[in-house]
Order: C-alpha cells, then sequence, then structure tokens
C-alpha cells in the first residue's frame, strides 16, 4: 500500500493555496451573476442559490486562511503543527451551511404567504447554465488537489461547491417547470429541497471535522496496513498498542513493537529505523513514534521470566 497523498508538504501546499483562490474566484463571479438573475427573475430558487453563493465566498476565504494556518511548520508552542486548523474550518463551514439553510426555509415561508409570479426566467437560466459550467470546473480541480493532498479543507470547500453544482441543477429544474406549468409553487418545493440538501452537507462536514478535532483512529485498512508492514520484518515478535490520528497533511503513529528481550540495544534501535523507515513509505508525511518492547504487555509474568 502507498500513500495517494505522497507530495512533499511544499508542494501539496502550493496545491491547496491554489484550489483556495480558484474557489474564492468561481465564488465571487457566480455571486455577481447569481444576484442580477435574482433582481430580475425574482425568483426565490434563485434567491437560495445566491445565498448558497454568498455562503461558499465566506467559506472559500475561511479555508484560504485554514490553509495558510494549517501549513506553518511546528514550533515551540505547537509540537504537533497547526494541522487541526484545518478542521476548524471545517466546523466553521459546516455552521454557515447551515445558517443558509435557515434562511432559505425562513424565506420560503414568507413567500408562501405572500405569492408573486416569476419573471424573465430565461435569464435564470442562462445564469444557472453558466453556474453549473464553472463549478464543474472547479469541482474538477479540487478533485485533482484533494486526490494528491487529503487536505480535509479542501475537502470541505469541494462539498461546498458539490452542493452548489447540485443546487445549480435543480433551480434551472425549477425554474424550467415553474414557468412551464406556471405554479409557482415549484419555485418554493426547489428552494426547500436545496435547504434540506446544504443541511445534509453541513452534517458530513461537521461529522469530518469533528473526528479529526477528537482524534479520530485512522480508518481500519490504514491500521491493518501499519500492522502488515511492521510484522513483515522478520526481528519483530509481534506488535500492540496501535495509536492514530490525523492532523492537517500530517499522520500521527505510535505503536508497540516486540522484539528478541536478549538483543543487543543497538541492534534493536537499527531495527526500528527500519520499521520507521518502511511505514514512512506508505504514509510519506507521517509522524512515528516507536516503543521497542522485550514483551508482549498481555504476555504473563510467568511467561516474561521464562523468555529471559
Amino acid at each position: 500500500m502507498v500513500d495517494a497523498h505522497a507530495l512533499p508538504v511544499t508542494q501539496a501546499g502550493r496545491l491547496m493555496r491554489r484550489a483556495t483562490i480558484a474557489s474564492m474566484a468561481v465564488a465571487f463571479t457566480l455571486i455577481v451573476a447569481k444576484a442580477g438573475a435574482w433582481l430580475v427573475t425574482d425568483s426565490v430558487a434563485m434567491l437560495s442559490s445566491l445565498v448558497d453563493s454568498g455562503l461558499d465566498l465566506l467559506s472559500s476565504l475561511i479555508t484560504f486562511f485554514a490553509v495558510r494556518q494549517a501549513l506553518v511548520p511546528a514550533d515551540a508552542d505547537h509540537r504537533f503543527g497547526h494541522g487541526k486548523a484545518e478542521a476548524l474550518a471545517g466546523i466553521a463551514q459546516a455552521g454557515f451551511i447551515t445558517a443558509s439553510a435557515a434562511g432559505i426555509l425562513l424565506t420560503v415561508s414568507d413567500r408562501f404567504l405572500h405569492p408573486r409570479p416569476l419573471r424573465a426566467e430565461m435569464v435564470g437560466l442562462a445564469v444557472s447554465a453558466f453556474a453549473i459550467v464553472l463549478t464543474v470546473g472547479l469541482v474538477w480541480y479540487q478533485n485533482r488537489v484533494l486526490s494528491r493532498t487529503g487536505s480535509l479543507a479542501i475537502s470541505s470547500d469541494r462539498a461546498h461547491y458539490v452542493t452548489d453544482l447540485v443546487s445549480n441543477l435543480v433551480v434551472g429544474a425549477g425554474l424550467v417547470l415553474a414557468s412551464r406549468f406556471d405554479q409557482p409553487l415549484i419555485d418554493l418545493a426547489v428552494a426547500v429541497g436545496v435547504a434540506f440538501y446544504l443541511a445534509a452537507g453541513a452534517i458530513a462536514i461537521g461529522r469530518q471535522s469533528l473526528d479529526v478535532l477528537m482524534d479520530r483512529e485512522l480508518p481500519d485498512s490504514e491500521r491493518q496496513a501499519i500492522y502488515d508492514i511492521v510484522k513483515r520484518h522478520p526481528e519483530v515478535r509481534s506488535a500492540h498498542e496501535l495509536r492514530t490520528r490525523s492532523g492537517g497533511l500530517t499522520k500521527f503513529i505510535q505503536l508497540h513493537v516486540v522484539l528478541d528481550p536478549v538483543m543487543p540495544l543497538g541492534r534493536a534501535h537499527a531495527v526500528g529505523d527500519r520499521i520507521e523507515a518502511s511505514i514512512l513509505q506508505a504514509f510519506p508525511k507521517a509522524e512515528i513514534i516507536l516503543h521497542i518492547d522485550p514483551w508482549d504487555d498481555r504476555e504473563d509474568d510467568r511467561r516474561r521470566r521464562a523468555v529471559l
């Protein structure tokens, strides 16, 4: 197994910064276009999409500063680095998305009580098509960056724009149907659907960010890969007490490795270095702490004495 995010930190950071700048540019462009379309069409669905793009811009700004902070090297006050800044940005993004969903539902309620017909639907359709093209391009680029960096902040920002892509598709469809059937309630129903989709995205982003902040273990597949790498070394009798977590681009791995109790200290140190090198081949940006044991902590005292 080889880590898909094997870029050097400096190169990964450069890609992440470019992705945040691209997302801010797209969000600003869409805000201008959608604001004009909303003023012309008076569509609540278009307004919901405009609010979503406004939150996208704010989210992208947060992501931009979070990425900059997360890439700051470890220092005397932050020995494990600043990677959790990405998770904090994810929590903020989840909050903003939830707020936008609530705002859309409030607007829908008001429009339901005070209905008005749509105007100039073709303008809204043209803007929705423009937004779809821009968003598809951005999400494609974010996917490339994410596949090479594994950045939580970029992942959260991409979730915003995937949501925006779905929102634009649904809003466009809603405008067509509302115009074709002369039924404004279709427009409201589309806006409600966008709001609930936003809420679902916020829950997913929040859960992923909390996992990082709460030091959730790496996936079982990666933990098993670490055990397999360690046990391939013939000097290793067993391994236990594997503890893992992630922060930004860095994965933290701690593990107890059992070697022959009569092995000379120098040789045991050399074996430990080889084990760390093997793990780093699969997880290039990992911070590894190995504890060399003369026996498994689960062995009873009688067995330990027999070994010695």
